[in-house]
């Protein structure tokens, strides 16, 4: 069964993972059965390791961890594949693969330019 965990840095303010809920109330309002948690690099929970424990709890087995993050940089490219590979040592037959970071992808950035383009109107 798959998983997909949303992969966030972390913050201290608590209002900072509200768009982590929001992607995640969005995949459920499209699938209801859909197995989708967040997961932090450090200062919030719940952390990486725990939001894979939780989607294994409830059969995953194997999770598309999503980078939230605008572009690849020390956290995607360094600190995250040994999270991946700890997790995958821990639970036996776990498959973890590492989709790209959300702000290189083609549609992510067509809005992103929408929005700059629309945010505040030129007069």
């Amino acid at each position: 069964m798959k998983g997909i965990l949303l992969f966030g840095h972390g913050a201290r303010n608590p209002a900072w993972a509200l768009p982590f809920e929001r992607i995640r109330q969005a995949i459920l309002a499209t699938d209801a059965a859909a197995l989708v948690e967040p997961g932090f690099l450090e200062l919030m929970r719940p952390t990486f390791a725990e939001g894979i424990d939780t989607l294994v709890g409830q059969g995953a087995t194997e999770i598309v961890v999503v980078p939230i993050f605008v572009a690849g940089g020390g956290h995607v490219n360094k600190d995250l594949p040994p999270l991946a590979d700890q997790a995958m040592t821990r639970h036996a037959g776990l498959i973890i693969r590492l989709a790209p970071p959300v702000g290189e992808a083609a549609p992510v950035l067509a809005a992103m330019a929408d929005y700059a383009l629309n945010v505040v109107p030129f007069e």
